[in-house]
């Protein structure tokens, strides 16, 4: 979290930090497995420090993958009557992906929240097709399902309007998939979604309907992102490559520090490197680079709204 906020404001950059529902429920502790109070404490804890940073109003989605999970997590979240609720702010967006679910089941559902999001003045992410590989112990496998069709896309466009209804923006896929695989594991087209645009646009009249949200962004290339951007999207999750930002120092940390880490051969090891807050230091500095790196492939560093 604290990475996540610091690389922002060093880059001069909105953005949006996410939680999962296998995030929140380690949020609240190992022994609790709560999502919803995990999620909940997320977004208290970005409010607060958030403000440090010159931020008042962060932004902490949550991502439902299974509709059994939506009674009780996705729907924790806004709550029926949001004017009891000051800490709503019109930044707050809410993700909605039951990809794993048929395509007339994830719009209904979607359809549903759109209605509650609006009334709380927060924007719906929806996910529209299936991503590939893992999340949250949920595994799609990686073939011609990963790419979403014009007929996906005015699909979604009847179930949720243009905008009227209220304000929502829409993972379609082009081949995405969680986590990172080798050159050639994975097949991005990217040209998908300018198609996309350009044939529902001219069935609704309206350039670009879509706002669009790059899910498995992790380990795209320059040229994949740019040509995801200049089709319409205003998203990219990055979450393998940030875990992998956060890991990686930890563990040069722990093989150039062994005997300070360890209590070897009877030592009693050496506290300033086992201390977690100072291996832990080392990891917030080197995610924070990486999403610094995100803010300006994505063309968001220095546009933050103020």
């Amino acid at each position: 979290m604290n990475a996540a906020i610091r690389g922002f404001a060093e880059a001069e950059s909105d953005g949006i930090i996410q939680v999962s529902t296998g995030g929140a429920a380690y949020f609240s502790g190992a022994s609790v497995k709560d999502m919803t109070a995990g999620s909940l404490g997320f977004v208290a804890f970005a409010r607060e420090v958030a403000k440090n940073y010159g931020s008042t109003s962060p932004c902490t989605p949550t991502t439902a993958r299974r509709t059994s999970w939506i009674p009780s997590y996705c729907r924790c979240w806004p709550p029926r009557r949001p004017r009891s609720r000051p800490d709503v702010t019109p930044s707050s967006t809410r993700t909605c992906g039951t990809s794993a679910e048929t395509l007339d089941e994830n719009l209904r559902i979607a359809a549903e929240l759109l209605q509650r999001t609006s009334a709380a003045k927060q924007i719906l992410e929806v996910e529209i097709g299936v991503v590939g590989g893992e999340e949250d112990g949920v595994e799609n496998a990686i073939n011609d399902k990963l790419y979403s069709t014009v007929e996906d896309a005015m699909a979604t466009i009847q179930a949720l309007g243009t905008g009227e209804q209220g304000r929502y923006i829409t993972a379609l896929t082009f081949g995405n998939v969680h986590g990172v695989y080798k050159p050639g594991g994975v097949k991005l087209r990217p040209e998908i979604l300018k198609d996309i645009q350009a044939q529902v646009g001219s069935k609704v009249g309206k350039d670009n309907p879509f706002d669009l949200v790059f899910h498995g962004g992790s380990g795209s290339s320059e040229q994949e992102i740019a040509d995801a951007v200049s089709y319409g999207v205003i998203k990219m999750n990055i979450d393998t490559d940030t875990q992998y930002a956060f890991t990686r120092p930890v563990a040069g940390h722990m093989f150039t520090n062994y005997d300070g880490v360890l209590k070897v051969d009877g030592e009693v090891g050496n506290k300033k490197t086992y201390d977690p807050r100072v291996w832990g230091a080392k990891a917030e500095e080197s995610m924070a680079a990486r999403v610094v790196e995100a803010a300006q492939q994505l063309g968001s560093a220095g546009k933050a709204l103020k």
